[in-house]
């Protein structure tokens, strides 16, 4: 079973709480054995100094004939073998060896007759003083790592939740939300000390305001185009019914119209970069809204209703979106062009050579053309924008056996 971690925890929580125990345990390692050897040698040390003393006083003892002193003696028994040798030979030595179930150190010196003299010193306080610090060494050293932990852990996870916050902050931004910031206090007060996460916070702040500004700009320069051109395009028009008929006038009159219709869709897409559009909200049956948009256009598009479906939508918004897609389809794709209604889902194909890849990949983008192509202008980037007003998803896709393939997919309850 997997454990769950909270929100805010990724990889670099989970990353800095090992490394944190991993270094916390190597270093009480090395500390307790650094302890453990100064310790032990000391010991040892002492209790050695303790044998060879002891063992100096019984070989004098030895060489005069007097009486050896409790627990010294020639060859005794429970010697350790090694130390024995090692005293035949010539040599002094000591050595700690268990001796009647308790831990012993023998100091042995060579006598007449290769033999060996042996003193035996009690070892079993200096082994409990080893073993109680070799304990309190390893609690200490539990206690300490898991104080170091949790407080690794704390500190981690702080900079890991506001990091969090500032990817979600990004997130937002990328969905289309200007307004988020990060809003880090330590951006805010230069009292505070500014570290990596703030610096961070800080240059998504400005990024963000900085694209709002330049995106309003955009907008306002959108508008107040559109606007400032219809003044003169109504006048122009006009003009133009004035004129004789004949075929230029025919060509100055689609020219104006087309001019007319592009200012409105700039208006239009103004309006939707507001943000705020209104809905009028009432009850359609798909089918038969789907049959109005085909006769408005007035082009040979088929309609097939698989099944029939009553939508809470706004009947002007919906109708330009799919008005727009059957006529791009018409002007960008080739015939036969069929729009499907299946439930909430509306789709519209034609058998043309599809959409370009940059389309299918990141959506409609304005006025874009690309390999000397035509462009698909504004009428997709308005059906977009009103899909979103709807609160509906629209897909651009190419199909496997050819042409172009747009889904709307409209919001049920």
């Amino acid at each position: 079973m997997r454990l769950a971690l909270p929100q805010w925890a990724g990889a670099l929580a989970v990353k800095a709480a090992a490394f944190i125990t991993v270094m916390c345990c190597a270093l009480a390692a090395l500390l307790g054995v650094l302890v453990h050897v100064s310790v032990t040698n000391q010991t040892v040390g002492q209790a050695r100094g303790t044998a060879l003393s002891r063992l100096a006083d019984a070989t004098e003892a030895y060489e005069a004939g007097d009486t050896l002193m409790p627990n010294a003696g020639v060859d005794p028994q429970g010697l350790p073998a090694p130390l024995r040798a090692l005293a035949a030979a010539g040599d002094r030595g000591t050595m700690v060896s268990q001796h009647d179930g308790r831990p012993t150190m023998w100091a042995a010196g060579p006598v007449a007759g290769h033999r060996a003299l042996a003193v035996a010193v009690d070892y079993s306080q200096q082994s409990r003083t080893i073993a109680a610090l070799d304990n309190s060494i390893l609690w200490s050293s539990a206690l300490a790592i898991g104080a170091t932990v949790l407080v690794g852990v704390f500190a981690v996870t702080r900079v890991t939740r506001r990091l969090h916050g500032t990817a979600r902050v990004a997130r937002r931004i990328s969905a289309g939300d200007l307004d988020a910031r990060v809003d880090d206090p330590r951006t805010k007060d230069p009292s505070r000390p500014q570290d990596e996460v703030a610096a961070v916070a800080a240059a998504l702040d400005t990024m963000a305001s900085s694209l709002q500004s330049k995106l309003l700009s955009e907008q306002r320069f959108t508008a107040d185009v559109a606007h400032e051109l219809r003044t003169p395009l109504t006048g122009l028009h006009a003009a133009a019914e004035l004129l004789p008929p004949g075929r230029p006038t025919e060509l100055v009159r689609d020219r104006v119209a087309a001019l007319r219709t592009l200012t409105e869709d700039l208006l239009e897409i103004s309006r939707l970069d507001t943000g705020r559009e209104k809905l009028e909200v009432d009850t359609e049956e798909l089918g038969a809204l789907a049959r109005r948009v085909v006769r408005a256009s007035g082009t040979d598009t088929e309609v097939r209703v698989l099944t029939d479906a009553r939508v809470e939508t706004d009947r002007r918004r919906l109708e330009r979106v799919l008005g727009n897609l059957v006529a791009n389809a018409h002007k960008h794709g080739a015939p036969p062009v069929v729009l499907t209604v299946n439930g909430a889902v509306v789709t519209v194909r034609d058998h043309g050579a599809g959409y370009p890849g940059y389309l299918v990949a990141h959506g409609p983008q304005r006025f874009r053309t690309e390999g000397g192509a035509t462009g698909h202008g504004l009428g997709l980037t308005i059906a977009v924008g009103q899909a979103e007003v709807l609160g509906a998803r629209l897909f651009f896709a190419n199909a496997v056996d050819g042409g172009a393939v747009a889904t709307l997919v409209l919001p049920v309850g």
